[in-house]
């Protein structure tokens, strides 16, 4: 039976896919810029396609004197061993607090709560990390400051509490089996979807985060792309600077290296994202609205 396509549904889903348009435009602008020529780019402006296509942009940026590659290796490492550890500790702490034979499991779900709605702000958290943990100008301090979220320790305590059988849990420890084991075995394997859910916002995170390398890296060679990226879009200077030749320097490009660098730096988590998408809706909806 073929559904009858009313007046209001047609009028909202034509203003939904001209907002869809409109947020695709400027993705393909980027895009088209990387693509093309420096000196067109100064002839004929934006286009949405390129004017005269070339490569010379990500050449530039991906040849052994840039430091963006670099850059990037610094922020895959810090976002897969980041999002892996934030996970692990998360998960341990979360099922620890969905345990109701767990003592003073209350008392701690409160201290959660709390450091959610209050924090010491940005200042001792500079101090702590920098004077007494020695954190700053080293790899550490780009992942192990958000090893753990309230929110999403939260969002799957609750997603064991409410979505677990327990009577899978307590089969387990009948048949011998250790907490440890239980969780690693039968809990993982069942919380993919909030698990996904979680890694991913969490990676995100990681990837897009700029302002802690800004407050603690002087290191040129622990830069994160981000951080690498927002200094690039302020002076393309930064890059011209790292060429082996003054005549290398001026000859290189400057307009469509910030636009290719932008698409490079989204790029995983777009290619990521399609793959994850599909665990959203379960994993943020049995972990967050059930209480």
């Amino acid at each position: 039976m073929i559904k009858r396509i009313t007046f209001p549904n047609f009028l909202l889903n034509s203003m939904f896919m001209v907002y869809c348009v409109l947020c695709l435009i400027p993705l393909f602008v980027v895009l088209s810029v990387s693509l093309s020529d420096e000196q067109s780019i100064f002839q004929s402006g934006y286009k949405l396609l390129p004017m005269k296509f070339s490569l010379d942009a990500y050449a530039f940026i991906l040849n052994g004197n840039s430091p963006i590659l670099r850059a990037y290796a610094v922020t895959i490492i810090v976002t897969l061993v980041g999002t892996v550890l934030h996970l692990m500790i998360s998960s341990l702490f979360a099922y620890s607090l969905s345990r109701k034979e767990v003592k003073y499991r209350n008392i701690v779900s409160f201290l959660v709560v709390f450091c959610l709605l209050f924090n010491g702000g940005l200042v001792p958290w500079y101090i702590l990390l920098s004077k007494y943990l020695h954190l700053k100008d080293t790899v550490f301090v780009l992942f192990i400051p958000y090893l753990v979220s309230s929110v999403n320790v939260l969002i799957m305590r609750n997603f064991f509490t409410h979505t677990i059988p327990e009577s899978i849990i307590e089969s387990a420890r009948i048949d011998g089996s250790g907490e440890f084991h239980t969780f690693l075995k039968l809990v993982l394997p069942l919380s993919t979807p909030v698990l996904a859910t979680i890694g991913l916002f969490t990676a995100v995170f990681y990837w897009n985060d700029w302002f802690t390398a800004a407050l603690f890296i002087e290191n040129g060679k622990l830069y994160t792309l981000q951080f690498l990226l927002q200094s690039i879009m302020n002076n393309i200077a930064f890059l011209q600077a790292n060429s082996l030749t003054a005549k290398a320097a001026l000859a290189q490009p400057d307009e469509t290296a910030r636009m290719a660098t932008c698409v490079l730096s989204v790029g995983p988590i777009m290619l990521a994202y399609p793959f994850l998408q599909k665990y959203f809706a379960k994993g943020l909806t049995l972990g967050a609205v059930k209480s």
